[in-house]
């Protein structure tokens, strides 16, 4: 009976000193493109996920294509942010551009899909492509304050103002479609400065849609990065000394040792690629490290407006109208 043929994988060999294509290997930026044989490779694997974060494998793709899902995830899927402050009143120790820009960068909970982009030409807001809050808060002495007490909490009101404090303010018919809970910061305890008596903020802020390539508040990942999977192979039986020093040359987890004392590689998913193996001579010839050049792992975390999984879709999404207004352009030519 036959042996099953091993398919060979695109690898990055990772030498002591340097980093080279496989044997045979010329690297995926030559090959013709070829709809079949992508449809038959792509796949995608989802490790794990919740609503803020996903780590998920695409496996059969080109470096280019990895990229530009990381970029406009990065900067091409909108979110909501505080765009306008009106400073009605600040007496704290904030300056006011600094404030602004503090405000703005809190993440809100609205679903972006929800609204429209406020038009540049716009002078007011309406419902669909607004949203507006208010912050009013007044530091105070605490008229009830226990005695021989020197915490601050016991001596001010309001001496510390936090997100929750933010309050929204409904537009025409927004009350019957949003909840305040569900427009509001994505977190309540996000510190926006902290006050003495006689400090007082009166705030109106306005918040839009946009994208990140405007401004780093518009998005909606926290990070978005990828990284090639690494491949590690042991050219020979490693035992004793030499398996407990091979192990510790590895992330945690990656090399394991069986009952009879040899070590084998167990997981080698999580491996940092320090290369530490190649400063012992005992072992240094009988590791053979790589990267598979077509298996990307990616780690997204949102901000809190939309899960991880979800801001993937859009930006799938975002590459799709791209290509399609391209494709548009060229059958007007």
């Amino acid at each position: 009976m036959p042996k099953p043929v091993k398919e060979e994988k695109p690898r990055v060999l990772m030498e002591e000193f340097r980093v080279k294509n496989a044997p045979d290997d010329f690297g995926m930026a030559d090959e013709k493109w070829n709809f079949k044989k992508f449809a038959k490779k792509f796949r995608i694997n989802i490790i794990r996920m919740d609503n803020l974060e996903m780590e998920f494998d695409l496996i059969g793709i080109q470096p280019a294509f990895a990229n530009a899902f990381r970029r406009l995830m990065l900067s091409e899927v909108p979110s909501m942010a505080i765009e306008k402050v009106m400073i009605k009143n600040n007496t704290s120790i904030i300056q006011d551009e600094v404030l602004a820009h503090r405000l703005g960068l809190i993440p809100l909970k609205a679903d972006p899909r929800l609204f429209e982009y406020r038009p540049e030409d716009a002078t007011e807001g309406t419902e669909f492509d607004t949203l507006e809050y208010s912050l009013k808060v007044k530091c105070v002495n605490n008229k009830t304050q226990p005695k021989d007490s020197f915490r601050t909490e016991d001596l001010y009101e309001n001496h510390s103002v936090y997100s929750s404090q933010i309050k929204w303010h409904p537009i025409g018919n927004q009350a019957s479609v949003h909840k305040e809970a569900d427009v509001g910061p994505v977190h309540g305890d996000i510190l926006i400065s902290k006050m003495r008596p006689g400090h007082e903020l009166d705030l109106h802020l306005v918040a839009v849609k946009g994208i990140g390539k405007d401004h780093a508040k518009f998005s909606p990942v926290a990070t978005a990065s990828y990284r090639l999977l690494p491949d590690i192979q042991l050219t020979r039986k490693i035992d004793g000394g030499d398996a407990t020093l091979l192990q510790s040359c590895f992330s945690p987890g990656v090399i394991g040792i069986d009952s009879e004392g040899r070590a084998f590689v167990r997981d080698a998913r999580y491996d940092i690629c320090s290369r530490n193996v190649y400063r012992y001579e005992s072992i240094k010839d009988a590791v053979v490290l790589s990267r598979i050049r077509d298996h990307f792992i990616f780690n997204v975390e949102s901000v809190g407006a939309m899960p991880a999984s979800v801001i993937f879709v859009e930006a799938v999404k975002v590459l799709r109208n791209k290509c399609k207004s391209l494709l548009d352009e060229l059958n007007e030519l």
